[in-house]
């Protein structure tokens, strides 16, 4: 059974949500998917995290680095093998009016590479690492330019 870190903070005037910067309406993979098919939508794609569903339910989440760890390992078909048996059921979910200093802060002290947004129990979106570069960028540049 998947285990997340469902945590809802507050939000100031100052500090926006997630939801502003998430990646909304994220590609995803079934459960019972090969690691061929979740690599093919990493690679078609450009991302690096699927949230992992069964049912329409969040159950986990696979990153390439997973992908790559399982594939290394001698006698490995990808053709047969499953994402169930690489994903992390450990995911850091957040709501989408989670303010985004608490998600960066989250994120970076237990060094996850995404949190993924839900909102009643259906995944509406992520929020990457990469996205929070993004997202550093453009905070930067609108506070330098006003």
């Amino acid at each position: 059974m998947a285990r997340f870190v469902l945590r809802h903070r507050v939000m100031s005037k100052s500090i926006p949500s997630v939801q502003k910067y998430m990646t909304a309406s994220p590609h995803s993979v079934g459960v019972d998917q090969t690691l061929a098919m979740a690599h093919e939508v990493m690679r078609a794609r450009g991302i690096r995290h699927l949230p992992v569903l069964d049912g329409g339910k969040l159950v986990g989440v696979v990153s390439d680095r997973d992908l790559h760890m399982i594939e290394s390992l001698s006698g490995v078909d990808v053709h047969k093998v499953t994402v169930a048996e690489a994903m992390s059921t450990s995911v850091y979910a957040v709501e989408p009016e989670t303010a985004l200093d608490a998600v960066a802060s989250t994120m970076a002290a237990h060094k996850y590479g995404c949190a993924v947004v839900i909102q009643n129990q259906k995944v509406v979106g992520i929020f990457t690492t990469v996205d929070l570069c993004h997202t550093l960028v453009a905070l930067l540049q609108t506070r330098l330019t006003h």
